[in-house]
């Protein structure tokens, strides 16, 4: 795949990826775009504490969606509202508009144009629907039928696998909860973000890479609100890294999942400092049991421990995906892909 740079040790040839430099901006993303959306922020929020929605929708493809998971479980624990990811076929192929009238829309999309996104927030905000656009382009449809606009402000990204931009939406998620809630714990550890996602840029999570050069399949384990981080991961891991990774509730992968478990399968289990942890952390026993080939972040298990960054568990796991996103990148290249450009992908996907 790099044929000029046969020869190279993987870790300098890691290095030359478009994603590598754009997953490491993070931090640098995340500083402009406080700055970009803190008064559309605060000012949204005012407006849903006096006129409360009845419920939260949120409406994604791919790693957006995967930033919707993670918001989900964010608004249901801090703000008790229920929340719900929306399915776009069905107003694009079905012509159906469920009644949305009452609801918050948080539609989150990159290039804000795929057409069946687009159908879902016009047909909902048509339907009564607050219609809220965490979008990387401002000069998109998706932008221009909003009611309010949270730029990404991820700037350009290149690499086919979204890195900066996928943790630019958690932010202005976790920014936008934090002034609804009026949580300042939770505001008071955001303002600590962008440093601590270069820190966790920082880490070494290498001691993965034997494991992981040669593997077939991966489980990706976590629980709450990390459920969205290792979708994230699991994408990442089948878009750019070429094999099989699947991601799980520690509560769900008892129910059938574990059978496939055996010696030498390589399983990831991820935790934050919250109610969720007993339950990952009894699990890691239960896998190590079956001769899993653990790998941990977060969480006392057997196995190869990962370094993780103590934060506010709410933020623990968009940490635990920077660091995440310098081993995919690095695993890609030493399993001889490129990251940037894999097979039979687009950088925007115009689904109908």
């Amino acid at each position: 795949m790099y044929p000029e740079f046969a020869g190279l040790p993987v870790v300098p040839l890691a290095e030359k990826t478009l994603m590598f430099s754009e997953a490491a901006d993070a931090g640098r993303v995340v500083r402009v775009q406080r700055a970009r959306i803190g008064a559309a922020s605060r000012a949204l929020a005012e407006a849903l504490r006096k006129t409360p929605p009845r419920a939260v929708v949120t409406l994604a493809r791919g790693s957006s969606d995967n930033a919707g998971t993670i918001t989900r479980y964010l608004i249901e624990t801090h703000l008790r509202l229920l929340t719900s990811s929306a399915a776009p076929s069905v107003a694009s192929v079905y012509d159906a508009s469920p009644a949305l009238a009452g609801t918050l829309l948080l539609a989150v999309s990159q290039s804000g144009r795929s057409p069946d996104l687009l159908a879902s927030a016009e047909a909902a905000k048509a339907g009564g629907a607050r219609l809220v656009a965490l979008v990387n382009d401002e000069a998109s449809p998706l932008a221009a039928a909003a009611d309010v606009v949270l730029p990404l402000c991820a700037g350009a990204e290149l690499s086919v696998a979204a890195t900066k931009s996928f943790v630019a939406s958690v932010a202005a998620m976790l920014y936008l909860i934090a002034d609804w809630s009026e949580d300042a714990e939770l505001a008071a550890a955001l303002d600590t973000l962008p440093d601590l996602l270069d820190a966790a840029w920082a880490l070494d999570w290498s001691p993965a890479l034997p494991v992981l050069e040669t593997a077939t399949n991966l489980y990706i384990v976590a629980r709450g609100h990390a459920l969205g981080a290792a979708q994230e991961m699991a994408l990442k891991i089948k878009e750019t890294c070429g094999f099989h990774a699947e991601a799980f509730s520690a509560a769900e992968v008892r129910h059938g999942p574990m059978a496939l478990v055996g010696a030498g399968f390589p399983v990831l289990l991820l935790g934050q400092d919250d109610e969720s942890l007993p339950s990952v952390t009894a699990l890691a026993a239960e896998f190590a049991g079956r001769g899993a080939t653990l790998m941990s972040a977060g969480v006392d298990a057997p196995g190869i421990r990962l370094p993780a960054l103590a934060a506010h568990p709410a933020i623990q796991p968009l940490l635990q995906v920077q660091s995440f996103y310098r081993l995919a990148n690095a695993l890609a290249v030493a399993r001889g892909r490129d990251p940037d450009r894999p097979p039979h992908l687009a950088k925007v996907t115009e689904t109908v």
